[in-house]
């Protein structure tokens, strides 16, 4: 094609379901969660940080982590944004997407705020506050995936 030419954009949609292995440190992750409503990172033998959500290796140090580390269940709002608009695969708007840093962990899982009413931008901005603590609130029947914690709540 020439610069002259116009590119055409081809509106498309694709639903690609499929399966996959979550690996070894995943799956414990979230048996963990399942069997035991405990949450768990890994210790990088090298900086000795503690990695959540786990992994096999330590991203900054690139070596391999085996330590595992219960972390939480407490932990602190370190980022959040309220969302009106609809999102494929998450609950209904309004939500509080929010990052939390476990008790004991050095890096935030991403995860839901919940127990907050949210509906009113004005009120919601005086709800939801960067550091306030929050605690999990496991659902009932746990399925293995990190939805076994329905979503973090403010304690205090």
């Amino acid at each position: 094609m020439t610069q002259e030419e116009e590119m055409l954009i081809m509106p498309g949609a694709w639903n690609l379901p499929f399966r996959h292995t979550a690996g070894r440190f995943t799956s414990r992750f979230f048996r963990e969660l399942r069997d035991n409503r405990k949450i768990y990172g890994v210790r990088c033998p090298q900086c000795r940080r503690v990695l959540l959500p786990p992994s096999s290796f330590c991203e900054q140090c690139f070596v391999p982590c085996q330590e595992w580390v219960e972390v939480g269940p407490l932990g602190t709002v370190e980022a959040y944004t309220i969302c009106y608009v609809p999102f494929l695969g998450l609950p209904p708007p309004p939500i509080a997407p929010i990052m939390v840093k476990l008790d004991g962990a050095d890096t935030s899982l991403g995860h839901l705020l919940g127990g907050v009413d949210v509906s009113d931008p004005r009120k919601a901005r005086e709800l939801v506050k960067m550091g306030m603590r929050v605690e999990p609130v496991w659902r009932d029947e746990r399925r293995g995936e990190i939805a076994d914690i329905q979503y973090f709540r403010p304690v205090g």
